[in-house]
């Protein structure tokens, strides 16, 4: 589908309204200090004062700034121009040195210069890029020689369900775009706008593929059998930061993690 860029950026500009003032997100809490990141990335980057990284698709830059007040010097790029407005106002507010770019993750090195110590991208990112070779082809662009690439992901087996989790509605790989007319994000249910998408489901063995035929050598994998976020429906909280699907409980995989290093 040739225009999926603009129905998806579309689809987050609705979103980004919506969550800027979302329960979920909680955003007064975020503006007076709370961090947005949480403990699977957060052992995975480590250190990171002094680092210059390049955080992709980053929504609003919560988790962006939350990297910035850690001492990293951090850009951050995202599709939709209404995540990047509410990014670089909340940046000018917080008096935080975070830079934004507004793009399409395939066009970025036609607006983006540099190379960056870290790339970091999580949860929710991949499934709206169609292409996986490209994808790695970026990060490995925007990487130093020996440079990491840390990764957070919703695991491609949920995206196999029905949104109650009850049915196995998709193929675990990519066998074409998957076209929804939704209503309310995962932020807010009871948010009345209304919007299309267009996603792609990617396995591990694509991702993980495209990454090491990029030149990112995998050096740490990991699956969680929870999610740090209550975001799907018919969840219950296992305990702090770690959500499970009510009926499946650790049978379901819902989070993987991969670090690399560029060369």
């Amino acid at each position: 589908m040739n225009d999926y860029k603009e129905i998806n950026r579309i689809a987050w500009n609705l979103m980004a309204n919506v969550h800027v003032d979302s329960a979920f997100y909680d955003h007064e809490a975020f503006l007076k200090g709370k961090s947005s990141l949480k403990h699977i990335e957060l052992s995975l980057l480590g250190d990171v004062k002094g680092k210059s990284i390049l955080h992709l698709q980053c929504h609003f830059g919560q988790d962006t700034v939350s990297l910035s007040r850690l001492g990293a010097h951090v850009t951050g790029v995202d599709l939709s121009d209404n995540a990047i407005g509410f990014a670089e106002n909340m940046a000018k507010e917080l008096s935080v040195n975070t830079k934004f770019v507004c793009s399409d993750i395939y066009d970025l090195p036609d607006v983006l210069d540099g190379k960056f110590d870290l790339v970091f991208t999580s949860y929710g990112v991949i499934g709206w890029l169609p292409d996986m070779e490209r994808w790695a082809g970026v990060i490995s662009h925007y990487l130093k020689p020996g440079g990491r690439f840390v990764m957070v992901e919703f695991h491609p087996a949920v995206w196999m369900f029905g949104d109650d989790f009850r049915s196995i509605d998709y193929s675990y790989f990519k066998t074409g775009e998957i076209v929804e007319r939704l209503e309310g994000s995962y932020a807010d249910e009871n948010s009345d706008i209304r919007y299309s998408t267009v996603t792609w489901n990617h396995s591990l063995s694509e991702v993980i593929g495209s990454l090491i035929r990029a030149d990112i050598r995998i050096t740490r994998f990991d699956e969680y059998d929870y999610s740090t976020q209550n975001c799907f429906r018919q969840m219950i909280k296992k305990d702090e930061e770690k959500y499970q699907i009510k009926h499946l409980k650790d049978k379901l995989p819902m989070i993987f993690a991969i670090e690399g290093i560029k060369g």
